[in-house]
């Protein structure tokens, strides 16, 4: 950073980090502990709507590279459109395989990134399901390279106290968000 820069408050932006998403099967031991949330097996991808054949043609890419895992029962990656506009690939697993969705959700940013969709990612997000239903989320910010908890409760609500907790238990194990500003409701996301 120049001097000028820091004079006038310019910051350059975090330079996104993908390997971060590795931490998540870890942070899940730490959560399970923490606050008995235990991984759903469903993850997601979400970016600004992109149209055209260059995405087509990444879209393609991401399924083949994915359904060449013989393990995977049903399709590897889905893409879903949510109520706000955003797009999501969505990914499935059975619960007990998280590094793999980890690969997966890391494949599908990868793809996007190398093919010239970086500025079109959003977040990825890998789910959590609790006692008596609740759902969670460790949500990651690709412009940001952190990571913070969406815990949804229904209406439109959220589980505040439950996400200071989780951003206190996983403090150790992922980097996490300082700006609460920047933890967006998620609402309507397809793997929660």
């Amino acid at each position: 950073m120049r001097l000028l820069d820091i004079l006038l408050g310019r910051t350059k932006p975090v330079a996104p980090d993908l390997d971060r998403l590795f931490a998540l099967p870890s942070a899940a031991v730490t959560l399970e502990a923490a606050a008995g949330f235990t991984p759903t097996g469903q993850g997601a991808v979400c970016f600004a709507t992109v149209e055209g054949p260059a995405f087509e043609q990444t879209h393609r890419e991401v399924r083949a590279l994915l359904d060449a895992d013989a393990g995977r029962e049903g399709p590897p990656v889905v893409l879903e459109e949510d109520d706000y506009g955003y797009s999501w690939l969505v990914s499935r697993r059975s619960p007990g395989e998280l590094p793999q969705l980890v690969n997966d959700l890391h494949a599908v940013n990868s793809s996007m990134e190398v093919n010239g969709f970086g500025p079109q990612l959003l977040c990825s997000l890998a789910g959590f399901g609790g006692e008596g239903g609740r759902g969670l989320a460790l949500v990651y910010l690709y412009k940001r390279g952190t990571f913070y908890p969406f815990a949804p409760l229904p209406g439109e609500r959220r589980d505040n106290a439950l996400e200071l907790q989780v951003r206190a238990a996983l403090a150790d194990d992922l980097r996490i968000e300082q700006d609460l500003g920047r933890w967006f409701p998620l609402w309507g996301a397809p793997a929660l």
